[in-house]
C-alpha cells in the first residue's frame, strides 16, 4: 500500500493546479475522478459495476456505501455521479497535496469529535444539495471496518437525506479479502464488485423515522455485501 498511497499524493500534486482554474468547485471532482480511475490497471484490479441506472435521479440524493479501506477509492470514482462529492473527515483536510486537491474538488469535511461542529456542516451540505443541485456521498460507518461485514451505521446521512427529503442510494463493494489483506500486509491483483441498490424515497419521513431508515438500509446493504462477496467466488 506504500505506492499506492505515494501515487494518489503524486496525482494530488498534478491535479492541483488544473483544479486550482476554477478554485473549490464541485466541477473539479470530475478531474479528480479522470486522474485516479486508471489506478485499477496499475495494480490489476477487475472492477464489475452493476445497478449504475438507479443514479438516473435528476434531484439532489445521498449516497450512502461501506467502507473498508482507502481502496474504496477505486470504487467509489468507478461509478461517481455528476456533482456529487464526498463527505469526509476533517483530518484529511490537513493531508498536505491530497487535502488541498480534496477541497478544491468540493469534497466536504466534518469533525466527527465535535457534535456542534458536524451539525452545522449537515446543515450547510443540506442548504449546498438543494441551492445548487449536489449529490453527497457518505460512508455511515464512520470509519474504515476491515472484519468482513458492517458496522453500526451513524445516523447523519439519513438524518440529512430525510431534512432534505431527498432519496436516498446505496452503494456496496464487494470484499477485498481475495487480493488485499491489512494484517498480513498482502496486496495483489484480484477482483470486486461495485453494486448500486435501488434508491430509497424519504419523501414524507420525518426525524423520528430516522431509526428504522437507517437499519432497513443497513440490512438491506449487509444482504447485499454478503451477495456480492459470495459471487466473487464463483466461476467466471
Amino acid at each position: 500500500m506504500t505506492f499506492y498511497n505515494s501515487y494518489i499524493l503524486f496525482l494530488a500534486i498534478i491535479a492541483i493546479p488544473i483544479c486550482a482554474v476554477r478554485g473549490r468547485n464541485v466541477e473539479n471532482m470530475k478531474i479528480l475522478q479522470f486522474m485516479l480511475l486508471h489506478i485499477k490497471y496499475l495494480y490489476g484490479i477487475k472492477i464489475d459495476v452493476r445497478g449504475t441506472e438507479n443514479f438516473n435521479i435528476k434531484e439532489p440524493y445521498v449516497v450512502v456505501s461501506n467502507h473498508q479501506s482507502s481502496l474504496d477509492l477505486l470504487g467509489l470514482m468507478e461509478v461517481l455521479p455528476d456533482r456529487c462529492v464526498p463527505i469526509a473527515k476533517k483530518e484529511l483536510m490537513y493531508m498536505g497535496t491530497v487535502g488541498l486537491a480534496c477541497w478544491l474538488g468540493g469534497i466536504i469535511f466534518i469533525n466527527r469529535k465535535k457534535t456542534n461542529d458536524a451539525i452545522s456542516v449537515m446543515s450547510e451540505a443540506a442548504q449546498t444539495m438543494l441551492s445548487q443541485d449536489v449529490r453527497v456521498w457518505v460512508f455511515p460507518e464512520g470509519t474504515r471496518n476491515h472484519n468482513g461485514s458492517m458496522l453500526p451505521f451513524k445516523r447523519g446521512a439519513f438524518h440529512l437525506a430525510v431534512q432534505t427529503q431527498v432519496p436516498l442510494i446505496p452503494v456496496v463493494i464487494s470484499s477485498y479479502r481475495d487480493f488485499y489483506s491489512k494484517k498480513d500486509r498482502r496486496f495483489t491483483t484480484g477482483r470486486c464488485i461495485v453494486q448500486v441498490l435501488s434508491s430509497v424515497p424519504t419523501k414524507g419521513l420525518r426525524a423520528d423515522d430516522v431509526p428504522a431508515l437507517t437499519d432497513r438500509v443497513r440490512q438491506a446493504m449487509l444482504a447485499a455485501f454478503e451477495g456480492l462477496s459470495a459471487d466473487l467466488g464463483s466461476p467466471q
